[in-house]
């Protein structure tokens, strides 16, 4: 059974707080640990240090976190603005992924009827994005069988991580590799180290062991040769924010892919649930790149590798192009931006399903 990400447990009868727990993904493969927080600044924290990542988790991260400010204001005693301002600091502590703000914005209506309400609606975007990953892993399986078109398992390539440990259950693309090894239509995943912090080595890797899907992980910069060799069917990404236009932020090296898959002729697909969306913004251009700190890339697993001095350069994610792009397949259907379409015609679908 695969750990959850992240999970809300309940105050003590001895009178401790209730906590957000998180699965301290920093300390893995090696170490299962989780991190219990209270406060906004131990959340604020794990975000920013990549403890909890991946952008659907974010979602409940930012949703639960306004229950932890509330939590933490009461027993502060903090003004409604300190209160505020917490809260505020959680909505920003990572700018690119969408999804943290999207769940701050999503359980804020529900402040003035108090902290059940808010906890209510949180643990509800908890449940949702479970339902929207599954939901999409199942439409995502089914339009890329029929888009390879082949009768035998598929090679897929993914990049970072966009399973269970991203998300709040299941995963993204992940969880579309989950789906079709569930119908026996997986024979190989290629898994991208991701560097500078190893998050496909490290957390993509572990979870396919614990599914026995099979893998092998391969250096960064042997993903384009992969996909040119005819080693791949096709190519799986997770995204932190999608535009309308279908432009889509990813983790650092996501652009790469797809112009090797471009050449080589082969789909490239982007999964991640409706909420990870951003209508708002019209394309690519106005998507914020997070900066990181460039030790990060100047080290490999606390070790200097570079010379002193040396300055790194560390963007966080970049951003593929829509034209590049095969598929975005969310929870509510699949658009093909290579093809002209953007993800507003999924809305406007949702508004007369709504309406009718």
């Amino acid at each position: 059974m695969q750990p959850q990400a992240i999970a809300w447990v309940d105050g003590r009868s001895d009178g401790r707080p209730a906590v957000l727990r998180l699965l301290d993904q920093t300390r893995l493969p090696h170490t299962q640990e989780y991190l219990d927080v209270t406060t906004v600044a131990d959340l604020v924290d794990a975000v920013q240090r990549l403890a909890v990542r991946g952008a659907p988790a974010l979602g409940g991260v930012g949703a639960l976190g306004v229950v932890i400010a509330m939590d933490e204001a009461a027993r502060s005693g903090w003004s409604p603005a300190q209160r505020d301002e917490a809260i505020a600091a959680v909505r920003t502590a990572r700018p690119t992924a969408v999804n943290l703000a999207w769940g701050v914005d999503e359980v804020l209506p529900h402040l003035p009827q108090g902290r059940d309400a808010v906890l209510a609606a949180a643990v509800d975007v908890v449940r949702a994005d479970g339902e929207a990953n599954r939901e999409l892993s199942r439409l995502g399986a089914k339009w890329l069988r029929a888009r390879v078109g082949v009768d035998r398992p598929l090679r897929v390539l993914t990049h970072c991580n966009t399973g269970v440990l991203a998300t709040t259950s299941w995963g993204t693309a992940l969880g579309i590799v989950r789906q079709l090894a569930a119908e026996r239509a997986i024979e190989l995943v290629y898994v991208d180290e991701t560097r500078p912090l190893l998050q496909g080595a490290r957390l993509t890797a572990w979870e396919l062991a614990q599914e026995q899907i099979p893998y092998v992980v391969q250096a960064d910069g042997a993903a384009a040769s992969t996909i040119l060799r005819g080693l791949v069917d096709a190519v799986l990404i997770g995204a932190d924010r999608i535009a309308r236009s279908g432009d889509t932020a990813n983790k650092i090296g996501s652009v790469g892919l797809a112009l090797a898959a471009r050449e080589a002729g082969i789909p490239f697909v982007v999964a991640a649930p409706w909420s990870t969306v951003d209508l708002a913004t019209a394309d690519g251009s106005q998507i914020h790149i997070e900066m990181r700190d460039g030790a990060e890339v100047c080290t490999f697993l606390g070790t200097q590798v570079c010379p002193p001095g040396a300055v790194g350069f560390n963007p966080a994610f970049d951003v593929t192009p829509a034209r590049l792009i095969d598929a975005v397949v969310t929870e509510r259907g699949v658009v093909c931006p290579n093809r002209g379409e953007d993800l507003s015609t999924l809305a406007e679908q949702a508004e007369k399903s709504a309406a009718g």
